[in-house]
């Protein structure tokens, strides 16, 4: 067992990844009337996120969570129950009104993430997703009011736990935005 509590996903050991794995359906905590959304697809990118605004599990100082293309994202049971966290916010987390679990959180407006949706996968009734496979934003649980003299000890587990800690995003996904940010300028050929 941890000394830190990461996330359940984390902390417990991973469920078995499925190359097959196609998507499936996420749910709420509600025990009555549930939202459920469904994913069409596999996810991307999962990680464990330290972020102030990503929902988290009580309890845990992490969330995870992946993205899915937006288009392949819907809402099948439940939808009057949505609402926005925050509609200024670049994703546009939509919560159950009544258990507060985060369902999806898509990218609408110009930036390198625009067409997707932030989902949390421990949320899909089915087995079978992307472990995480790095942590993210790993500073920002200091902001969350975590003890700053704990850090060593949280990017030590996290490691320990397979997952790379960054404060920001993966070398890959930033690789990712500087070229979408390039091209967007100009600098780099379309």
């Amino acid at each position: 067992m941890s000394s830190i509590a990461i996330h359940p996903a984390v902390d417990s050991g991973f469920r078995a990844t499925d190359a097959a794995f196609t998507g499936g359906t996420l749910v709420c905590k509600c025990t009555s009337n549930p939202v459920k959304v469904r994913i069409k697809g596999d996810i991307a990118h999962n990680h464990a996120c330290g972020c102030t605004k990503c929902w988290k599990p009580e309890g845990a100082v992490f969330s995870v969570v992946a993205v899915a293309p937006t288009e392949s994202v819907e809402v099948l049971e439940n939808g009057d129950k949505l609402a926005v966290v925050d509609p200024a916010a670049l994703i546009q987390r939509h919560a159950c009104k009544q258990c507060g679990v985060h369902m999806y959180g898509p990218v609408e407006r110009e930036h390198p993430f625009q067409g997707l949706s932030f989902v949390h996968p421990e949320r899909f009734q089915e087995s079978g997703w992307a472990k995480p496979g790095f942590a993210a934003f790993v500073s920002s649980i200091i902001e969350s009011g975590f003890d700053p003299a704990k850090m060593d000890a949280v990017r030590a587990q996290l490691k320990a736990s397979g997952l790379e800690p960054y404060d920001c995003l993966s070398p890959g996904l930033m690789d990712y935005i500087a070229t979408w940010t390039a091209k967007k300028s100009g600098v780099l050929a379309a």
